[in-house]
């Protein structure tokens, strides 16, 4: 199978690329500087160019480039270049699938479970309405951008992922130093949800949709949500470290600015309904096993 991947620096997109190449997958890796590898092709989102033997005749294309939601506070500005990372690659992605003398079978498009907004303790599976705030209007705008590449007869799936667990990065390799140290604290009140998925969960399950006949929107979160007050705890343990402290939501909005009520402070308990109902076997369904098995 070849398979031509955006965002194949990232913290998924390395994952991803490592997987189907050990399985003997041809990857090529869309870039935005000049290619320096036989597997590198250029592409550039604000251009709306992409090189067309990137996506001539490969088997699928997995698009998850786009600025890091949680990287940085959230300016006005830096809210509008994670707006237009996402929303502009992917229209340019699609349009250039569209526009291919020979179209990959399947775009999976990179998406999140910011669609729902905030949850509550309400499971909440993939016919749920968006909910509201900067997340749910980008991530709506986001798959609807994908549209071209719909409409030229391309299935198109929407992995709407949520917490990824690694070391690696994201809120676990954060805060990994911290917990280590024996600092480990929950975030606000603690009662809000969190929806999360190991990496290896992740990474199987974007091939899994690669290979299966999926279309539309996909949770990628475990079954089995915890609240962040669970999750504390269940870190700490893991780790044989106390993790007894909390850092109150004030503090959180003061360094985060308006991330902090759509990041750390949201409740989403978000379920992976049409994932499971295709048969997708988690390797890690409990917080516990999967924190043991990525540390």
């Amino acid at each position: 199978m070849r398979v031509t991947v955006t965002g194949s620096s990232g913290l998924i997109g390395s994952a991803l690329v490592e997987s189907l190449r050990a399985d003997g997958h041809d990857v090529v890796r869309l870039i935005r500087r000049e290619p320096s590898a036989p597997d590198e092709a250029r592409w550039s989102p604000a251009d709306g160019c992409v090189e067309a033997a990137a996506l001539d005749g490969v088997d699928a294309v997995v698009h998850l480039a786009g600025a890091g939601v949680g990287d940085r506070p959230w300016t006005k500005a830096y809210k509008r270049r994670i707006r237009d990372s996402r929303i502009v690659g992917t229209r340019t992605i699609a349009e250039a699938i569209a526009a291919a003398d020979r179209r990959p079978g399947v775009l999976v498009c990179g998406s999140a479970i910011g669609y729902y907004g905030d949850t509550g303790g309400r499971e909440t599976d993939e016919d749920a309405p968006p909910g509201e705030g900067f997340l749910a209007d980008l991530v709506r705008d986001w798959e609807a951008a994908a549209e071209p590449a719909r409409e030229a007869g391309v299935r198109v799936v929407h992995p709407r992922t949520g917490v990824v667990l690694t070391p690696e990065g994201g809120i676990l390799g954060r805060t990994l130093p911290l917990f280590k140290l024996g600092l480990g604290a929950r975030l606000g009140d603690g009662r809000q949800w969190t929806s999360w998925i190991s990496m290896p969960d992740q990474i199987a399950a974007l091939r899994f949709l690669i290979e299966r006949e999926i279309a539309g929107p996909v949770n990628l979160t475990a079954p089995n949500p915890v609240t962040n007050e669970t999750y504390t705890r269940t870190l700490g343990r893991v780790l044989r470290r106390p993790a007894r402290l909390a850092v109150p939501a004030f503090v959180l909005r003061a360094a985060l600015r308006d991330f902090a009520d759509e990041g750390p402070l949201i409740s989403q308990c978000v379920l992976p309904r049409r994932l499971e109902k295709a048969g997708f076997r988690f390797a890690h369904e409990h917080l516990e096993d999967a924190l043991a098995a990525v540390l």
